[in-house]
């Protein structure tokens, strides 16, 4: 759908409230090139441009960089609960509406602002921090070994399906004391969550009826993991917030961390010099991660703030119930920051990947950490790593969140009557 023409003889800028004419953030331009869509979208509107979203709800879509963060950073004009949002009060977005899986207000308070936030906020970084004590990177390094095991000696693989998409969630399985059986379905469930639809609600419930067992289980059985931090902390957090916690870090933290190393893969194996660099041990695998941050962040679009007040951002006027939807790929492209976007941003954490403000990413360190490693394993375990097929026919699809890589196929060598060294030539004993 292309955006609306604005109206004649008017500059450049953001009309005052939504025409019938706003684009679809989740039709199929978007979908296409949502690079394009939203430099177009700029072109048209500037730093903010009005947009229609599933079911075609109005929203304000931001695109530029300190746009985004004036949003993210100031809670008391941009909040977060969903209650205020005008399109839910009023009965035009229903609770069954896939949009309110990623959008809606849970009881886990992680949807709400001030003190509500700042208490269960601190249950998860407090347990986070006490779980990355205890050597995530070696349970990464132990599920990164065990894929490549199954296709080490075939000499094909594609990274995406037999990779990315499974790894982070058999980390979490081992961090959240859940059994490992049960990391395949919930990667694809979470997936669905995120990328919205009619089965998008019934994948959350089953999410959430694994993680209420867990729950339950380890308020009998506590262990040294995520899920016993949170019941044990101080916050005293009731059971539903718990559940619903727990359900936040693995939709997110899963979804995203897949994301983000199927595209650090993609762009190693489309780079020979930073290829060639992280097997000569002459470039750190963190600034090539910072790199991608800034070009393709596993959330291309972060939902959603609600505007509190009648106010001006970008030169348009954003009512007061008005839905924000952080746009953090564009932001990241701004002009006006980033003038050129060929010169290397790698070491830079100015990004908006994490997010930013009060509701920044407190698992970043462990995503890092699972993104660096699956890389360094991968590439000492499968020498003359290359690509199956030429750059340019490598493909994405997007929802309205996010974009991902459809598949990385890959060739490595295979030595005649070698076996492939263990894992733990890497890292040690194998973790407990």
């Amino acid at each position: 759908m292309i955006p609306p023409a604005r109206d004649p003889g008017a500059t450049r800028g953001c009309p005052v409230g939504h025409g019938t004419g706003a684009a679809g953030l989740h039709g199929p331009e978007a979908a296409e090139d949502p690079h394009a869509f939203h430099e177009r979208l700029r072109e048209r509107y500037g730093a903010v441009a009005p947009v229609l979203v599933e079911g075609d709800v109005p929203a304000w879509l931001v695109l530029g960089y300190r746009e985004n963060r004036r949003v993210l950073e100031n809670p008391l004009q941009f909040g977060r609960d969903s209650r205020s949002w005008r399109e839910w009060r009023e009965g035009r977005v229903p609770d069954t509406s896939p949009l309110m899986q990623m959008i809606g207000r849970h009881p886990d308070r992680v949807s709400q602002d001030g003190e509500a936030h700042r208490r269960v906020r601190a249950a998860v970084t407090d347990s986070l921090l006490a779980v990355a004590g205890r050597g995530v990177r070696r349970h990464v390094a132990h599920f990164a070994g065990r894929r490549i095991d199954a296709f080490a000696d075939t000499g094909r693989a594609d990274l995406v399906a037999d990779f990315a998409d499974q790894l982070p969630m058999l980390v979490l399985t081992r961090v959240f004391g859940l059994a490992e059986c049960e990391g395949r379905a919930l990667a694809e469930s979470s997936a669905r969550v995120v990328r919205g639809g009619a089965d998008a609600l019934a994948h959350n419930e089953r999410i959430v009826g694994v993680l209420a067992e867990l729950v339950a289980r380890k308020r009998v059985e506590p262990g040294a993991d995520f899920t016993t931090g949170l019941i044990a902390h101080h916050a005293r957090l009731e059971e539903q917030e718990t559940v619903q916690l727990l359900r936040s870090v693995l939709v997110t933290a899963h979804t995203t961390t897949s994301n983000l190393l199927a595209r650090v893969l993609e762009s190693v194996l489309t780079d020979p010099d930073q290829y060639s660099g992280l097997v000569g041990a002459e470039l750190d695998i963190a600034s090539v991660v910072e790199e991608v941050m800034w070009n393709s962040p596993p959330l291309a679009v972060l939902p959603g703030r609600f505007a509190t007040a009648d106010l001006e951002l970008g030169e348009c006027l954003v009512r007061e119930g008005d839905l924000l939807l952080l746009g953090l790929a564009a932001g990241n492209r701004d002009p006006l920051v980033r003038p050129d976007t060929g010169i290397s941003v790698g070491g830079n954490h100015a990004h908006l990947a994490f997010s930013a403000g009060p509701h920044e990413c407190p698992g970043q360190n462990i995503g890092h950490g699972i993104v660096e490693t699956a890389v360094h394993v991968l590439l000492h375990r499968l020498p003359g790593l290359r690509l199956a097929v030429p750059a340019g026919e490598l493909t994405s699809t997007a929802s309205m969140w996010e974009s991902r890589l459809d598949a990385l196929p890959v060739e490595f060598d295979v030595p005649a009557g070698a076996a492939h060294p263990s894992w733990d030539r890497y890292t040690g004993t194998p973790p407990t």
